[in-house]
């Protein structure tokens, strides 16, 4: 199977990527929006248009809504091979008799074309930054750069499950730390670190080797936390802590620190969090259709003072890496479960969904889930979030990676012919 890749275009050909959108409407972070003629600036910045503002690209916003791009903080971009696969099974079955024993037959070659593949899915659903942890992260890296995207690609190093490292060899750890230092091509748009699955899979020995990595270089630490109650109650058996205290009584946390689902924490844990300034990422989604049962409670992470993020999970336990049903299934569920409708409104949803985006996506208002807008705009971003809409345009770091619902970053059509025919060969085995 031959990889087709894109060039994008030498950034010296360029002018100064500002981008002037006509008769538009523009909803900001704050929820508010406006209409008129706007400037988009490749710093993430935007303005009024006074129409005689030097631009590179000029787009009629006749019937569009631009808005920031959202932001996918916990992904598993190449299960896109094992989509919908193992439907019907409870999490560690799942993993253990579905995902770990296909991912014994991995590639570098099947890691790439699965994620071109989602990286098409977050291109069309208006997704411009993934935070990433996944074997072969040189090759995931490599084609986020290519494409146009952002991300943290978090390299695994769980003892015994890494492909193509022996366990307990650490060459798994040195071959991601090596990645850490040289950096991406692209370090404005892409870096790595480092992926330590679970307390589960990793032994004390790797966390803290993986800490001290982190420490030393700056990089991310990425981690499965608290996902199910028997993850719980067993590292409670095994240690006489919860996973983060223990975590925490071993210097494993540094600032940033990424913690996936934290369904089962206690609020001593969430403070734990708060004051290491960690982002525990709501998954609500994946942890729904894999029945953990536990649900990150927002209001209890709210009031500890916990940064959280929204993450879709991989693929294979979600099904899509689309961020708009993310924040919508956010939303319901914390409701939902605290039996209160004022939870995560619209706007409150969307900043979760866009916090830190530098970049724009616009939505196609012809589209009749997008109607009514209301007066002054304001049914717009209920609409966005709760009902859905085709994206149109992607503009990342001033470049434009999707134009008129047709992305140029690469060919989805050669994207989705590549994933048939992996998969095909990829569980031939299975």
């Amino acid at each position: 199977m031959m990889v087709g890749r894109y060039s994008r275009p030498n950034m010296a050909d360029e002018t100064n990527g500002v981008v002037r959108y006509t008769n538009a409407w523009l909803i900001d972070v704050d929820g508010r929006p406006h209409q008129g003629d706007f400037i988009l600036h490749p710093n993430g910045d935007w303005s009024r248009s006074i129409g005689d503002e030097d631009v590179e690209f000029q787009v009629s916003g006749e019937g569009r809504l631009i808005t920031r791009t959202f932001q996918n903080w916990h992904t598993h971009l190449a299960m896109v091979l094992n989509r919908s696969m193992g439907e019907g099974l409870p999490l560690m079955q799942w993993l253990e008799q579905s995902i770990f024993p296909t991912e014994k037959g991995l590639t570098p070659e099947f890691v790439e074309i699965g994620t071109r593949a989602a990286v098409a899915e977050l291109i069309a659903t208006g997704t411009s930054f993934a935070c990433d942890m996944y074997y072969h992260p040189e090759v995931v890296g490599q084609v986020l750069v290519e494409t146009g995207l952002r991300g943290i690609v978090c390299g695994p190093i769980t003892d015994g499950l890494t492909p193509n490292f022996e366990p307990g060899s650490g060459d798994a750890l040195r071959h991601v730390e090596r990645l850490v230092r040289a950096g991406s091509d692209a370090p404005n748009r892409v870096e790595y670190g480092i992926a330590t699955h679970a307390v589960y899979t990793c032994p004390e020995e790797t966390l803290k080797k993986a800490a001290d990595v982190a420490n030393a270089t700056g990089c991310t630490l990425s981690i499965h936390t608290s996902e199910t109650r028997q993850e719980v109650a067993d590292c409670h058996e095994k240690h006489g802590m919860y996973p983060i205290e223990y975590l925490d009584s071993i210097g494993y946390f540094q600032e940033g620190t990424v913690c996936a689902h934290c369904g089962w924490v206690t609020k001593r844990e969430m403070r734990i969090l708060a004051e290491h300034e960690a982002h525990a990422v709501h998954c609500p989604v994946s942890n729904q259709k894999l029945a953990t049962g536990g649900t990150m409670s927002y209001p209890a992470m709210m009031e500890a003072g916990v940064d959280v993020r929204l993450g879709t999970d991989g693929a294979a336990s979600n099904n899509a890496l689309d961020m708009r049903a993310e924040m919508k299934a956010a939303s319901l569920i914390q409701r939902h479960d605290h039996w209160d409708a004022t939870l995560l409104d619209p706007i409150e949803t969307y900043e979760l969904g866009v916090r830190d985006s530098k970049d724009w996506v616009t939505w196609d208002l012809n589209d009749i889930r997008m109607r009514p807008i209301g007066r002054d705009g304001r049914r717009l971003l209920a609409n966005l979030i709760y009902s859905n809409a085709n994206c149109l345009d992607m503009w990342v770091d001033g470049q434009p990676l999707r134009r008129e619902g047709v992305t140029l970053s690469l060919n989805e059509s050669e994207a989705f012919e590549q994933l048939e025919e992996a998969v095909r060969t990829y569980y031939s085995h299975v």
